[in-house]
């Protein structure tokens, strides 16, 4: 089949655009409406991609031809997040009518999401390096105009400042990877290239543009140390930050799955994702705990998932990673466009937060509870569906980690008893759920994903090492009321409350302060 009927998808958002520039004003007559109809067109056409992939197959269309040749990919994993994105758009175009009504630049603010919303379907539609990287940019031209949209304001300005830098750095890096990737193979076509590379070792051309690509997909993913733009992006409309922290932000991810068979020729590359998803994961679930802001809680945790993403791309898992990119993106949105309630509901209590204390004992033996459930239903579905990886044993035990963390601390006042039967509910709940979810992901998009490596030396040493690192920070999570407000870890709570301070090294060093206090 040549031509996806999802492939329409953003040239109706793109002449919507067009006309919503021309009326950029306060209340355009009819335009909200036309912008919603225009999203909801959007996923209508998605919707009918993937009815048309199910029934006749995949599709490709190409404009241009040779190494700029701008290609589309109809497929089981680009429809996927089509679909995913085009859902997202709609509904937070349909809250943006509400949210932006009266604003003196409402026109202009609905033609910038209409527009970067377009961008967004293009970049996971791609099937050429060409596609890619002018879908790229033109997503953080227009991200970067949203984030400006209350420009009287210097937070704003400094934090579209510090996204630019980051964001199109992360461009250049690419446009020098895929430079390099044309050069030693010969063609811009991602299927291609990864066939040709996956016939042989990479060539240094095609090592040294997978390093670059890794880079890339950090930057994008808002990785440590450049994390801080993400922290900093709430002066935006919140659904400018619900479309950034559910869609945009996946990016990085998505750029890692569609390359995935290149970028897992090289060990290195992997294990850089593991060492650099692993810290940023963890750090961004610390500096979650401390903060008191709905909305920068909200942006640490996008912090914290993006780098549980990319150590899930390092370790070669990368059904569960796309999986994860859609489960996160539905609950990003929902949590944004929520989170006004969700300050009302937590005002609300009268004893906001833990009500209860946890105690070690009360912990250990939660994790001990959860991780033994765990491994009998390891078991069972090892049985039943055929062994595991390690990579995916691992990961799984890191989300009972988590499990267990909330147990113990959010239910820290029950009974001995009580609080070991809910630890053995969610764990099994959970243990159940993630292999189910593993096994239907790998049966979507596993036949079109390379498989997980089998480990090495350097691959056994980080997987145990990122077993035991979330399973530390999770303890410690699970006792944070019982040690954060002590007088001995006061000075620490507040350096972590402020993610140690890097985000202003950054500042310093591309002189954002400076650029807030002139502008």
């Amino acid at each position: 089949m040549l031509f996806s009927i999802s492939f329409l998808a953003p040239c109706v958002l793109i002449v919507v655009a067009l006309i919503a520039w021309q009326r950029p004003g306060c209340r355009p007559e009819g335009l909200p409406q036309l912008a919603e109809t225009a999203a909801l067109v959007a996923l209508g056409l998605a919707v009918f991609g993937l009815v048309q992939f199910v029934v006749g197959g995949p599709a490709r269309f190409s404009l241009l031809e040779g190494p700029a040749a701008l290609v589309f990919e109809a497929n089981a994993i680009t429809l996927t997040l089509a679909l995913l994105v085009a859902f997202i758009g709609w509904v937070v175009i349909r809250y943006s009518r509400s949210y932006l009504d009266g604003e003196p630049q409402e026109g202009r603010f609905h033609a910038l999401m209409l527009a970067t919303l377009a961008a967004v379907l293009l970049f996971v539609q791609s099937g050429s390096l060409a596609t890619l990287m002018t879908s790229t940019v033109l997503v953080g031209l227009g991200l970067k105009r949203l984030l400006l949209f209350y420009g009287n304001r210097p937070e704003a300005r400094r934090a579209a400042m510090k996204f630019s830098l980051v964001w199109h750095g992360a461009d250049a890096i690419l446009l020098i990877a895929s430079a390099l990737l044309v050069v030693s193979y010969g063609t811009g076509d991602i299927a291609n290239i990864a066939a040709a590379a996956t016939g042989g070792n990479l060539s240094w051309g095609g090592s040294i543009a997978v390093a670059l690509i890794v880079l890339a997909a950090a930057l994008k993913t808002a990785a440590l140390p450049l994390h801080g733009w993400l922290t900093e992006v709430m002066e935006a409309p919140t659904p400018v930050s619900a479309l950034l922290h559910a869609g945009i932000i996946n990016s990085g991810g998505v750029l890692l799955i569609a390359l995935s068979g290149l970028v897992q020729l090289s060990p290195g590359a992997m294990a850089a994702l593991v060492m650099i998803g692993g810290l940023t994961a963890l750090f961004g679930a610390a500096v979650m705990l401390t903060q008191s802001a709905v909305k920068t809680s909200l942006a640490w945790s996008t912090v914290s998932q993006m780098g549980f993403l990319l150590l899930q791309c390092g370790l070669g898992l990368w059904a569960l990673a796309l999986l994860h990119i859609v489960a996160h993106s539905l609950y990003k949105a929902h949590a944004f466009l929520s989170s006004g309630g969700a300050v009302q509901a937590v005002a609300s209590l009268r004893r906001p937060g833990p009500i209860a204390v946890p105690s070690v004992g009360a912990v250990l033996k939660s994790f001990a509870l959860a991780l033994v459930l765990y491994a009998v239903i390891a078991v069972g579905f090892t049985a039943l569906l055929g062994p595991k990886t390690a990579q995916a044993v691992a990961l799984g035990a890191i989300l009972i980690f988590g499990v267990a963390y909330l147990v113990a601390q959010g239910l820290a006042d029950l009974a001995p008893a009580e609080l070991t039967t809910r630890t053995a509910l969610a764990s099994l709940g959970t243990a159940i759920a993630y292999f189910a979810f593993q096994a239907t992901a790998q049966v979507i998009w596993g036949p079109a994903l390379p498989a997980a490596p089998t480990p090495g030396p350097l691959e056994w040493a980080l997987i145990v090492l990122a077993v035991l690192s979330f399973g530390l920070v999770a303890f410690a999570q699970a006792l944070f009321p019982l040690w954060a407000h002590h007088p001995s870890t006061a000075g620490l709570r507040v350096h972590l409350a402020n993610g140690f301070y890097l985000n202003a090294l950054l500042d310093r060093a591309i002189g954002g302060f400076r650029s807030a206090k002139t502008n």
